[in-house]
């Protein structure tokens, strides 16, 4: 059955990332009920949203979905077989409901699980997909998220089966295109064993716009919100990867008026997930929203950066107890970083800006423009000067600058083991290892365009090339081969020469060994502006 799935979705694959770009071209913004309200859904809230969004501000700013999500229907099919519209809950009727949000500027999106029940134990889609769609286009939606609860087992390949029904229906011509939300890989993402996952959100990345790959975020008024956002935000970091225009990773919801966060901590969420371009779906009652969060939600410069066409999700340039650095490059040239403090106390830092992957050798007499996305702020940074200092970042807090030179840009910083975590780390000797992240510049890695180098900051003039099969720093690395490494969508690093892949060895030393599927061992993340090359 695995094979025939496989074989079945290569058109598909194809054909899907063809249209990704047009159906979705940018991350989602809007609002959706779960976080907030659970299957308390009714047509008020969504009323009520769309009002305050238009009145406040948030449509304008790009907020423009309205989603409904678990809930919303009746616990019984009508005798066609159709899913039924709670009255209770949405007395107008849905086609009424999507033609107000049409009629205000929205679009509308619903909710299905592709199960036989949702996880709220309503109506699934299970041997129903065909009139579902029907019926969701009929009704004026244009959006679908999708659920994998109470499928026939838990198996991988019986997701990609189910999915792949779906894949099928949303690939025939419509007048309506419709944006598709698959959760599928959330349901692999907690295994020891990690191969399921990153198969799952391989499959899940070609079927659709974007994809659901981790736990849900907490609901109001429950749980950690901060830990919970972590979280997420830490997945998503593993599956870069995968992310082009098109199609996006999704760690869930915003989630701005959840108790247990500070204000900063809700800044850094809305920071971060527009550092990744990912979705902005903002779950929380908006009506009640206050000033203060509406500016930070509407900030025009972080929303371009979401939007911005490159869809490039930040990556790590480096990570320490206490600092997150994150950098990307923007569709104009510019580049972005990101700085978090994951601490509990203010605290300053100072980072060189070669780490973003900036040359000043070739800035001239020119300079850095350096723009502060929260304040707006602008200064300027000369060669020679001493590396952007950024002070009083408060605890939880997240800077963002947006950077502008005529430098070329290199792709750099951690190249990290997804399962375990690890930088790989270079030393003065040229000994390659796998250690816990420390920010120095032994875990800052410089991939070279040019001809496919992979240096530390550290040793910059040499690089990693496998001896005998243990992976060494060492000069004279471009005479062993040109474009020595290859970065695939599998996340193996390959070595062009011998075909074998960068791995993590049980003692934590680098090696070069043969290839396998998806390894825990073999599965790494690099930094962005890497090419990566379809597996």
């Amino acid at each position: 059955m695995k094979a025939q799935v496989a074989m079945a979705a290569t058109g598909l694959a194809s054909s899907a990332a063809a249209s990704s770009i047009n159906i979705l071209p940018t991350p989602p913004m809007g609002f959706n009920n779960w976080a907030r309200f659970m299957t308390n859904i009714n047509e008020s809230i969504f009323i009520d949203a769309g009002v305050a969004m238009s009145n406040n501000g948030l449509r304008t700013a790009g907020y423009n979905r309205l989603n409904l999500d678990d809930a919303w229907s009746l616990l019984q099919r009508d005798a066609n077989g159709s899913m039924v519209a709670d009255p209770a809950k949405f007395p107008s009727s849905l086609p009424w409901l999507t033609d107000w949000m049409r009629s205000n500027g929205f679009k509308p999106g619903i909710y299905t699980d592709a199960g036989s029940l949702s996880c709220g134990g309503y109506p699934g889609a299970l041997d129903h997909e065909k009139r579902d769609l029907q019926d969701f286009l009929r009704w004026g939606f244009d959006y679908l998220k999708m659920d994998g609860c109470n499928l026939p087992n838990d198996e991988e390949e019986t997701y990609h089966e189910m999915y792949s029904r779906w894949a099928s229906l949303l690939s025939y011509p419509k007048e309506v295109a419709m944006v598709f939300s698959n959760s599928a890989p959330a349901y692999f993402s907690n295994q020891k064993n990690l191969t399921d996952w990153y198969r799952a959100i391989g499959w899940a990345s070609d079927y659709g716009q974007l994809a659901r790959h981790s736990a849900d975020i907490v609901t109001y008024p429950n749980g950690n919100g901060w830990k919970s956002i972590m979280f997420n935000y830490g997945q998503n970091l593993r599956l870069a990867r995968f992310q082009r225009p098109g199609f996006f990773n999704d760690p869930d919801f915003l989630i701005p008026d959840h108790p247990s966060l500070t204000m900063q901590e809700k800044k850094s969420q809305f920071a971060l997930w527009c550092s990744m371009s990912s979705p902005l779906l903002i779950s929380a009652d908006i009506p009640s929203l206050p000033k203060e969060t509406i500016d930070f939600l509407t900030n025009p410069g972080l929303i371009a950066v979401d939007q911005d066409k490159l869809a490039q999700q930040a990556t790590l340039v480096s990570r320490n107890a206490t600092w997150d650095v994150l950098t990307r490059t923007l569709a104009n040239g510019d580049r972005l970083l990101t700085v978090l403090n994951r601490g509990d106390s203010a605290a300053s830092v100072h980072i060189p800006l070669e780490r973003a992957g900036i040359d000043f050798g070739a800035i001239g007499d020119g300079n850095v423009t350096v723009q502060d996305l929260w304040t707006g702020r602008v200064t300027y940074l000369l060669p020679g000067e001493a590396p952007l200092t950024i002070e009083n970042i408060p605890a939880h807090g997240t800077a963002v600058y947006r950077l502008q030179s005529i430098s070329p840009i290199t792709p750099t910083g951690a190249i990290f083991n997804t399962n375990s975590l690890k930088c790989l780390t270079d030393s003065p000797s040229g000994n390659v290892t796998w250690d816990a992240c420390q920010g120095t510049d032994a875990q800052v890695w410089a991939v070279h365009k040019e001809d496919g180098r992979v240096s530390s900051l550290l040793r910059p003039k040499d690089c990693i090339v496998p001896v005998d099969g243990v992976v060494k720093t060492t000069s004279g690395c471009v005479r062993h081969h040109t474009n020595p490494w290859t970065y695939k969508s599998s996340g193996n690093l390959v070595d062009n020469k011998s075909g074998n892949c960068l791995t993590e060895n049980i003692d934590g030393t680098a090696i070069a060994e043969g290839c396998g599927y998806l390894l825990n061992q073999q599965v790494l993340a690099l930094p962005a502006g890497v090419p990566v090359i379809m597996f």
